[in-house]
């Protein structure tokens, strides 16, 4: 579940262990096609490939960390009572990072971050008294209030200007490369450090965002300035659309000889 490495499961439970009689093999086999299907509400289908909402849910404060050999285990404090009932395993976005909770106490959590994940978000540069954003996992039937975010970071990217206005603030930010920009649409949605956001303009390797005060007063873009690291997740369906038009229209430029 962390940044480009791991994907979101679950666990099932095993109580019946009876043995059934073998079947025909192709009865077998649409019987395996139809299960997932059967009983399963939208909302549960949408949690199958969706743990976050974009909705950062406050500020966490980064209270220890310890780094070892391709690994970095942190302590991370969250507001009182927001951490109630979470269970060791459960998943939490840190600044837009799925991680999993190794251990609770009270409102400490702590996270083992990999040294893939180290590398590719900004939990790198983690370092105590810093606050992150966080959102715990969507729970079936809770309200997709931004959209659907799966907590693996595609790449980093750099505030390169920051611009104040009497009531919003625009953020501009610089990709490292254009290899991500194709999924990056004005109007269309992206996550940055687990934020639901809508792109403003997009020019180059850059793109902007506009900030209300609420969402300056509940996450880090309150804290953060120009050359602040952000992690950047693009949206699913876009890059789902934008890669199937590519294969597309290669394969029919392809069989023409074009």
């Amino acid at each position: 579940m962390q940044a480009l490495g791991r994907n979101a499961g679950s666990l099932q439970s095993q109580q019946h262990s009876r043995v059934l009689p073998r079947r025909p093999q192709q009865q077998v086999v649409q019987q395996q096609r139809r299960r997932p299907v059967q009983g399963v509400s939208r909302a549960r289908a949408i949690r199958a490939v969706s743990m976050f909402t974009g909705i950062v849910q406050g500020l966490a404060e980064v209270v220890d960390v310890s780094r070892a050999e391709g690994l970095s285990r942190v302590n991370i404090r969250l507001p009182p009572g927001r951490a109630a009932n979470i269970q060791i395993g459960a998943s939490v976005a840190i600044n837009g990072t799925c991680l999993t909770v190794t251990a609770a106490d009270g409102d400490m959590l702590s996270f083992d971050i990999m040294s893939e994940t180290l590398r590719a978000t900004n939990l790198g540069g983690l370092e105590v008294g810093k606050s992150v954003n966080y959102e715990r996992s969507a729970r079936v039937g809770d309200e997709i209030g931004g959209h659907n975010v799966s907590g693996h970071v595609h790449t980093k990217a750099v505030i390169s200007a920051v611009e104040e206005t009497p009531n919003n603030r625009r953020v501009v930010f610089e990709l490292p490369d254009d290899s991500w920009m194709k999924y990056i649409l004005p109007k269309g949605f992206i996550s940055v450090d687990g934020c639901s956001l809508t792109v403003g303009e997009v020019e180059g390797r850059t793109f902007s965002v506009y900030l209300i005060p609420e969402t300056l007063r509940v996450t880090v873009f309150g804290l953060k300035g120009e050359g602040d690291s952000v992690n950047i997740e693009v949206e699913a369906q876009t890059q789902a659309i934008v890669d199937t038009v590519e294969r597309v229209v290669a394969r029919y430029m392809a069989q023409r000889g074009l």
